[in-house]
């Protein structure tokens, strides 16, 4: 972007009084001149030559990269004698007067928003451009930091932008295009400035220091264009903070690294190697002498991550040096592919992740050397290759099978711990069944004994579960009833209630991931059995068994079972209450059980009264004839059932009921007379007076 300086420039550099900066002294007088922006300057040369000129055009880029010396430029076109032409005869007073060391002229004004943004300035540079030019073809305003005007600003100058006269022309140049106004950009031809290649960057600091005539070692140049970072103005000026401070000598390397701060090449170099041999005592050795050197963690951990750059791009593309897309000198770049080939594209891309992560850490970190160790550390680390990833995901999902009581152990090789063995809390051991004759001698020979006092709501002890009456003996004598089978383990490869019954939190825990009401529905559920790949649940509650069995819900949980253990799974979830009731109704209906009470007997159930002790055949009947209690089928819950109520247990009406038993009422009088005794004895606590 920068034009070539004209022959003998370069005396002036060390006249007396103040220099001029090389920004200014090179800057371009056409379009021509102008570097590393083809893709701008083309377009306007051409557009130029045919006469299409715009009343408005925006310029839009990085800083220091041409856009208001491109603004010049195309006023000094516009108005040149010859013109408008895209290359300016240079010769005419219109462009001697523009001309980079020019006086200007006052019909191409320069305005700068960044200090006149404001409502009046806008107000006043509308006034001013109705005026026709003095001299020149063209009134051009050019407005620099264009999005630092007020949208009231805007707003004034809109009008005039839409519709201006045909000798004004507006250039607006800006480094943030999305802040100037939607309607101003619209109206406008927007041409996207860029930075400048590093290549093309070289070329022009060659220029200019062979114009000022000062030596320059070459491995000086590849400091200044990355100090620079693509803009020629920033780069210009590094190169002339050089050049200021040159010696004899000219400008040598180590000069320029001491002024620039950047990191020495040697420290780079031996880091790298460092950590090529998974030397720890040489990486923290090098940052050792980095902070004895006073230099900046941040910058060396930036000057590194330049590096592993390079590595990378000269172990992926061979012929990287030779295509521009590294300047670095030839006895450095020897060194730099030995070290690619020593660490390997994969190495270099996880140290340069590791580094990268580091400067975002080292932001405004108080202790930047400690973070730079560690990360030094990290890179130290051995890496975990993708299969090794994928062979610890599987074990761990082997693990969890382990344990849940798949067949995940024996393909693990491992010893797994002895079985636990799940009884029924409210099941007690029972003896072997004696012989009836033996039976009938010990209901002879003594009752008995009474069992403890029954809470409400227990379920019946042993004892008055098996007792049969001895009237029934005499006539049908069945055996002891025998115990329910337990419930059926897992078969190989496959998960048993107990066991899933252990993995309950997991399983809600896992559900709450896929939908929280599902799994607020599961509070209260519980594991019933697991038939092949099928899960049963029980739930107390109806409407959430009509819910929970709702495919979307069954799905869900299937979904977080295959998670949790893995395979495919099928849920299916019963009321508790309809297999307690079915329970029920298959023992009314056996044939053992006594006659169903009158109809004229109360709905509600009495409370269950406690067993009265065997007597022999001799005595009179028993009160209470406890029922036999059916054997529940396979995988139906044990629910104890209250007896049946019998009409020969209800005790006489003057006599209390049995402990345990509910109270059985008087039948009312039907005299008036002896109904008001009954009424005053019931509440004086007497007896019944005879009338």
């Amino acid at each position: 972007m920068w034009r070539s300086p004209p022959i003998g420039v370069g005396a002036c550099r060390y006249s007396r009084g103040v220099a001029l900066a090389l920004y200014r002294k090179y800057r371009p007088a056409t379009f021509a001149e102008v570097v590393g922006q083809e893709h701008v300057t083309e377009p306007l040369r051409t557009a130029l030559a045919a006469g299409r000129i715009n009343h408005a055009y925006l310029f839009s880029g990085p800083r220091g990269c041409g856009k208001t010396s491109s603004a010049r430029i195309m006023a000094r076109s516009l108005n040149c004698a010859e013109g408008p032409t895209p290359d300016p005869c240079g010769t005419c007073d219109s462009c001697r007067a523009l001309a980079p060391e020019g006086p200007g002229s006052v019909d191409v004004t320069e305005l700068d928003a960044a200090s006149h943004g404001g409502v009046d300035d806008a107000r006043e540079l509308r006034d001013r451009a109705f005026y026709a030019p003095a001299e020149s073809r063209y009134r051009v305003f050019i407005i620099d930091e264009a999005h630092m005007v007020t949208t009231q600003g805007f707003n004034a100058l809109l009008k005039i932008v839409e519709e201006p006269p045909e000798h004004l022309i507006f250039i607006f140049a800006t480094t943030e295009p999305d802040k100037v106004l939607t309607t101003i950009r619209s109206r406008t031809h927007h041409y996207p400035f860029r930075l400048i290649p590093p290549s093309a960057m070289r070329e022009l600091l060659e220029r200019n220091v062979e114009a000022e005539g000062v030596p320059v070692e070459p491995a000086v140049y590849p400091l200044v264009v990355r100090a620079g970072g693509g803009s020629a103005r920033d780069t210009q000026s590094v190169l002339d903070q050089l050049l200021a401070g040159a010696g004899p000598d000219g400008i040598t390397y180590d000069r320029a690294v001491a002024l620039l701060g950047v990191t020495d090449v040697a420290l780079i170099d031996d880091m790298v190697d460092a950590l090529s041999a998974d030397d720890a005592k040489a990486v923290f050795g090098t940052v050792e002498r980095l902070a004895e050197a006073g230099h900046d963690p941040r910058r060396f951990a930036s000057d590194l991550l330049d590096r592993l750059r390079d590595l990378v791009l000269l172990r992926s593309v061979p012929d990287a040096a030779s295509s521009g897309m590294i300047d670095v000198p030839d006895e450095q770049l020897n060194r730099m592919v030995a070290q690619a080939e020593r660490l390997g594209l994969a190495t270099l891309t996880r140290y340069a992740e590791i580094v990268h992560n580091g400067l975002l850490e080292m932001r405004g970190a108080t202790a930047p050397r400690l973070l730079l160790e560690l990360l030094c550390a990290r890179m130290l680390l051995p890496a975990v290759s993708d299969s090794e990833e994928a062979l610890l995901q599987r074990l761990e999902r082997l693990e969890r099978r382990v344990t849940a009581g798949g067949p995940a152990q024996a393909a693990a090789g491992s010893t797994a711990p002895p079985e636990r063995t799940y009884e029924r809390p409210s099941r007690a051991p029972q003896p072997a069944a004696p012989a009836p004759a033996e039976q009938r001698e010990q209901a002879a020979a003594s009752p008995a004994p009474a069992p403890a006092a029954q809470r409400p709501g227990e379920p019946e002890p042993p004892a008055a579960r098996e007792a049969e009456p001895p009237a029934a003996a005499s006539s049908v004598r069945p055996g002891p009833e025998p115990e329910p089978e337990p419930e059926p383990a897992a078969e190989p490869g496959q998960v048993d209630a107990a066991a899933l019954r252990q993995y309950w939190p997991q399983l809600l825990a896992t559900v709450r991931k896929i939908s929280r009401s599902t799994e607020a529905m599961l509070t209260n559920a519980t594991v019933h059995s697991v038939e092949g790949s099928t899960v049963v649940l029980t739930h107390t509650a109806a409407p959430l068994v009509r819910r929970l069995s709702e495919p979307h819900n069954a799905d869900r949980i299937a979904a977080a079972l295959g998670e949790l253990l893995t395979g495919e799974w099928q849920v299916r979830c019963v009321h508790a209450g309809a297999e307690g009731e079915a329970a029920a109704q298959r023992a009314r209906q056996a044939p053992s059980r006594p006659a169903a009470a009158p109809a004229a007997q109360p709905a509600q159930r009495p409370e269950p009264r406690q067993p009265t002790p065997e007597r022999p055949q001799s005595e009179s009947p028993p009160q209470a004839q406890p029922q036999r209690r059916p054997v529940p089928a396979q995988g139906e819950p044990d629910i104890p059932l209250p007896p049946e109520p019998e009409d020969e247990d209800e005790p006489p009406m003057d006599q209390p009921a049995a402990e345990g038993s509910a109270a059985v009422p008087r039948p009312e009088p039907a005299d008036p007379h002896e109904r008001a005794h009954k009424l005053l004895s019931d509440h004086l606590g007497a007896r019944p007076i005879d009338s």
